[in-house]
């Protein structure tokens, strides 16, 4: 089917390769093939230590390959994003689905399948009501500070593995206290084991970044284990991985269980779509064309669906993983979709291969991969620019480390939305003059200390829309300054520029304001009133009519009216 037909019938909207694909150019596929294998390189190590971060065994984490890959190549828009399992989305589902079950009769498995179906079926959603803006409403800082946290959380619990202890209970600040306290039965050889994977993963990445480390610490691992036989040495290894395809299963759950879920799952839909976005619009910058975001929430509904379905994990954009595919020199998802089949080829005959791995090595490969996300420079850059979105940051990163990773993300979210709320109920309202010429200019007085007030009138822009939360607070900003005027007032002169239309509280307000203004023997005049605008204070009796002549197209007109024997430039010369 070429691309035109596909467009014409509707399925190129919702199935995007059929748009690119028949224009593929054969001198892309050398440079798509590289990339593929490189990532697969990369994400085999990756997922099998996510899967373990999960809660999950390791096939689960090789499985999601499979769903995600191919599934997002179908159906999403960036050419060079790689949608597979990711440190924050598996912490995610361990910490939502570990509670649950040990109160629900459904298996963790089970539960983990059912939430990364409700977050899929979210996302897809959210696609089709076009809910794609969602995520501008999570400040940086915010986002930031819970990635911060998570990395952090990830860490600690990761420590017992690296040393070869016992894993504690409890928030990231007793598992540290777990950890310290049992320093004297660490296991020397386990020890020995995951520094030197980790040392050898900085190592890769200082000096030789574009070989794959993951894999090459992967290989060193399993064949040292296999050769000093290191499980005989106290150190725990991953064991047996069953080898063959995977079935298809949908998740039973029970309602109550689902609905438990739900929460969570709306946490996990920020997250990974903050995430995946904003790895996507990265490179879409880079390279010049545009994402759909609708679409993009879409494709990554499918993918985490379909994922489940396997017994995967959730899926996700990594910035990471997608930089290294495009550093590979990948042009389009064909690359994603080569790794999707080297991963299939894995999955069927290659996992009895992964036996020896030790889990000092899994546990490497995280600590290594969420130390990166502990970006304090950037949280230092926050406290110079604006000192209270650095605390908003902060006060993320504790309520993750304190209380768990939900309870922290809520926390920064419900904060961004406060602070954001508390701006948009207190606009500035800025008092105009008018500039010095023949025509009339009108500019906010303090910002420009040439600008002359009008006599008699007290010119008033809102720097914001009002909205039914602002509008009171705008209103008693004009009464108050009506009431400091240092000479009577004839009229106020509100310019709504800002407004294309007005709610009804809003509206309301201002009819209020009106009458408290002719209390004070003063005229209420709007100008820049747009015509929805004029319509609703029309309706609530704001004006009498459509062509009130309390209404004016500009500033200038509003003055000329209120008095036509002088005009604003009169007194601004």
């Amino acid at each position: 089917m070429s691309s035109n037909v596909a467009s014409q019938s509707g399925i190129g909207r919702w199935v995007p390769i059929l748009g690119w694909l028949p224009k593929y150019q054969r001198s892309w596929l050398g440079a798509d093939i590289i990339a593929g294998f490189t990532i697969w390189g990369l994400l085999i190590p990756e997922m099998i230590a996510y899967a373990d971060l999960a809660g999950l065994p390791p096939q689960a984490g090789l499985y999601t390959l499979l769903a995600t890959l191919g599934l997002y190549a179908l159906f999403g828009t960036s050419r060079q994003l790689v949608v597979a399992g990711t440190s924050a989305s598996a912490v995610l589902v361990f910490s939502a689905v570990s509670d649950l079950a040990k109160t629900s009769t459904a298996d963790y498995a089970t539960l983990a399948a059912g939430l990364i179906v409700v977050t899929g079926v979210l996302f897809v959603i959210a696609g089709l009501l076009r809910l794609g803006f969602i995520t501008q409403f999570l400040s940086r800082p915010v986002m930031a500070g819970f990635v911060f946290g998570l990395a952090i959380f990830v860490a600690v619990g990761q420590l017992p593995k690296l040393l070869g202890i016992e894993k504690g209970e409890g928030n990231t600040i007793r598992q540290l206290g777990h950890v310290i306290a049992n320093l004297g039965n660490v296991s020397v050889t386990t020890l020995v084991v995951g520094v030197g994977a980790l040392a050898l993963l900085f190592g890769v990445e200082r000096f030789a970044p574009r070989i794959p480390g993951g894999l090459v610490v992967l290989v060193l691992g399993i064949a040292t284990s296999a050769v000093f036989n290191l499980s005989e040495h106290g150190v725990a290894i991953i064991g047996d991985i069953p080898a063959g395809l995977p079935s298809v299963t949908v998740p039973q759950l029970r309602f109550e269980d689902m609905w438990v879920l739900l929460p969570s799952a709306v946490g996990m839909l920020l997250v990974i779509y903050s995430e995946a976005l904003g790895a996507a619009s990265t490179f879409a910058d880079k390279h010049g064309y545009r994402l759909d975001s609708n679409q993009e929430m879409i494709a990554l509904g499918v993918a985490n669906i379909g994922s489940a379905f396997l017994g995967g994990l959730a899926g996700g954009g990594s910035l990471s993983q997608t930089a290294v595919n495009d550093g590979a020199g990948a042009r389009t998802q064909v690359s994603t979709l080569f790794a999707a089949a080297i991963s299939l080829v894995t999955v069927a005959a290659l996992t009895p291969l992964f036996h020896d791995l030790p889990e000092a090595v899994l546990a490497a490969l995280i600590i290594h991969a969420v130390l990166r996300l502990m970006r304090v420079r950037e949280m230092l850059g926050f406290y110079r620019l604006i000192p209270r979105e650095f605390w908003l940051g902060a006060i993320t990163i504790a309520g993750v480390v304190v209380l768990d990773v939900l309870p922290g993300l809520v926390i920064g979210v419900v904060l961004s939305i406060v602070l954001l709320v508390g701006r948009a109920s207190r606009p500035r309202v800025s008092v105009l003059g008018a500039l010095p010429g023949e025509k009339a200019e009108y500019v906010d007085l303090a910002r420009h200390p040439d600008a002359q007030p009008l006599d008699g009138f007290l010119v008033v822009r809102p720097d914001a829309t009002l909205f039914y939360a602002n509008a009171q607070a705008v209103c008693d900003v004009i009464l108050d300054l009506v009431d400091a005027a240092s000479s009577p007032l004839r009229a106020v002169v509100l310019d709504l520029d800002a407004n294309d239309d007005i709610d009804i509280t809003s509206a309301e307000h201002l009819v209020k304001l009106r009458q408290s203004l002719e209390r004070r023997n003063v005229q209420l005049r709007l100008s820049h009133v747009h015509a929805p605008t004029l319509q609703m204070a029309h309706d609530v009796g704001l004006i009498d009519h459509p062509r009130s002549q309390d209404t004016f197209p500009d500033i200038d007109a509003a003055v000329h009216w209120s008095d036509p024997t002088r005009s604003a430039h009169d007194d601004s010369g």
